[in-house]
């Protein structure tokens, strides 16, 4: 059986040291509705984080 990861979301955000946080709360919460939720930093802006949200 494949798992196919489908992304359903992306949006380029101000980054903050708390963005890890909301990521985690709503990993945590949501992972039973078959969504899963990434954050990585903006490869050419360090100031920018990139928030993706995944279908599982």
């Amino acid at each position: 059986m494949e798992s196919k990861i489908e992304i359903i979301s992306t949006v380029t955000i101000e980054n903050s040291p708390d963005l890890y946080k909301i990521v985690d709360v709503l990993n945590r919460n949501l992972k039973y509705e078959n969504l899963m939720f990434g954050l990585a930093l903006d490869k050419q802006d360090q100031e920018k984080a990139v928030f993706t949200i995944y279908r599982t």
